[in-house]
């Protein structure tokens, strides 16, 4: 069974054969039901769920993941880690092929309703998202990954702001850049997830509404809209950083161990 090899995978971590290439006919949806097993399984534990990630929202990189639509996953408390001063020290330790992602993130004010989400935003905030894969070399489907709680490892947060007025229009325009020490590795801009992140968090709050046994958001929810650049391998000993450009955000330093 499909949600006990998840649960076995976080508890053991090694890397699989892809689970779409060994549960014939595996569809998203059986992937969101296995993962939903899985959520179960951590706060019977006594892990708390502080939020959602969002995945594979910048279009400019599905063809190169074969993966051609968003995915969403659970935040947990033992996952998240908060930047003290833009800077963090994160452990990889139990995670598969980590890759690192720049992102912004919003914390929810009350439940989303309504045309104009900005208005259900507390604060937003830099974040780095780490995601892993459990199949060799990135190889996966759809299907793999929201099994496997929409690739979620780790999600560091930035210090908090409060939204400007002009935020919407920035939003899209925002420039991310992404360091491995002193080398510039990649960069981005906010209209490559969906558009804008604001139309990240509005297409998750469609895609709950809709799907079977699916949680809606609700207020107090961090939710990371989605990687702006890339997503890149990273190993211990590493030093990455980011720029931002456009918003009232700081850039993160991160020192894996």
């Amino acid at each position: 069974m499909l949600a006990r090899e998840l649960i076995s995978l976080h508890e053991s971590p090694r890397e699989v054969p892809p689970f779409s290439a060994r549960f014939p006919g595996l569809t998203a949806q059986a992937g969101y039901e296995a993962a939903r097993r899985l959520h179960e399984h951590r706060v019977a534990a006594g892990w708390h769920a502080v939020g959602r990630k969002i995945g594979f929202t910048n279009r400019t990189i599905w063809p190169r993941y074969g993966v051609y639509e968003p995915i969403w996953g659970t935040v947990y408390d033992r996952t998240m880690v908060r930047a003290v001063d833009n800077r963090a020290r994160v452990s990889l330790k139990g995670l598969v092929n980590p890759r690192i992602e720049p992102e912004i993130c919003f914390c929810l004010r009350t439940a989303p309703e309504g045309p104009r989400l900005i208005n259900c935003i507390d604060w937003m905030a830099h974040s780095i998202e780490i995601v892993q894969c459990h199949h060799p070399n990135w190889k996966l489907t759809l299907a793999d990954s929201t099994a496997n709680n929409g690739l979620h490892g780790r999600l560091i947060v930035g210090t908090p702001v409060t939204l400007r007025a002009d935020a919407e229009g920035l939003l899209p325009l925002t420039d991310v850049e992404l360091f491995r020490g002193e080398e510039l590795i990649d960069r981005g801009v906010g209209a490559n997830v969906l558009g804008s992140p604001l139309a990240a968090l509005a297409h998750l709050v469609e895609v709950l509404a809709k799907q079977p046994g699916a949680a809606a958001l609700a207020a107090g929810e961090i939710v990371t809209t989605g990687v702006i650049t890339d997503a890149h391998p990273v190993a211990q000993g590493e030093v990455w950083r980011t720029r931002i450009a456009g918003l009232p955000l700081a850039g993160l330093t991160i020192e894996f161990a």
